[in-house]
């Protein structure tokens, strides 16, 4: 029992001896670097925001890196978030989103069906 301790501790240690050897530019080489995240202020507006029907809502909402409060793929395809200024210009001028408006109340002004 204690020899076979003792070589998992020998092996344990040169493991550890050999990965506190190595530069830290090798350890880290294929870590990219962290993408700032600034989430939107509270008093942002949220928005709805329409994408194409081959683009996933959530890979879009990524990319201007928003955190989307509803993802839509049924009758609607896209997603609502709180969003700043800059991200609602970001996703106005993609190619795969189809609108950006702000979310707000509809009021019919028919009397009914």
């Amino acid at each position: 029992m204690r020899i076979r301790l003792s070589r998992t501790l020998t092996v344990a240690v040169a493991v550890l001896a050999a990965v506190a050897a190595l530069p830290v530019s090798a350890a880290t080489a294929d870590v990219p670097e962290p993408v700032p995240h600034t989430a939107p202020a509270a008093d942002h507006a949220t928005y709805i925001v329409t994408v194409r029907e081959e683009v996933d809502p959530a890979s879009v909402a990524e990319r201007v890196d928003a955190t989307p409060v509803h993802v839509y793929r049924s009758v609607l395809h896209g997603f609502s978030a709180r969003l700043s200024p800059a991200q609602v210009e970001a996703l106005r001028e993609m190619q795969d989103v189809e609108s950006v408006e702000e979310d707000g109340r509809a009021i019919g002004s028919g009397t009914g069906f």
